[in-house]
């Protein structure tokens, strides 16, 4: 899948699946940095996922400063046809200054086997690791 290239930094479109309900999230950054997985709170609203009072919070903290962000499993985390089914992602409000949809983490990175072609601008995935 070809990836998209801004500012210096590589991102791609995630499709995001929780309780049957599906949304596009775009401008998702592929970040090797990041431990874990973060979608823009606006867009997992689009798919009824809502701070609730059961859910668990952490704070991340990175060159971007710190967010309280709160955890949730959802069906399925997608960029194309490759994918993760029942994976946790965190969820904030991600004001970094400029427009993001999420963060896809080493967590997403790892498990899915991605491998990332910086020169060719884009992610594969091992067929094994996915569904």
């Amino acid at each position: 899948m070809k990836l998209t290239f801004a500012g210096d930094l590589a991102f791609a479109t995630a499709t995001l699946t929780y309780r049957g309900a599906m949304t596009d999230v775009p401008d998702v950054l592929i970040d090797t940095g990041a431990a874990s997985t973060v979608i823009n709170a606006d867009y997992a609203a689009e798919v009824g996922i809502l701070l609730d009072r059961t859910d668990r919070l952490r704070m991340l903290r990175g060159v971007g400063g710190r967010e309280f962000v709160f955890v949730r499993r959802i069906d399925r985390l997608a960029i194309g046809d490759h994918g993760l089914d029942d994976f946790e992602i965190e969820v904030g409000e991600m004001d970094y200054g400029f427009e993001i949809g999420g963060i896809l983490g080493m967590d997403f990175l790892r498990a899915a086997s991605a491998i990332i072609d910086l020169g060719a601008l884009t992610i594969e995935f091992s067929p094994i690791a996915t569904a």
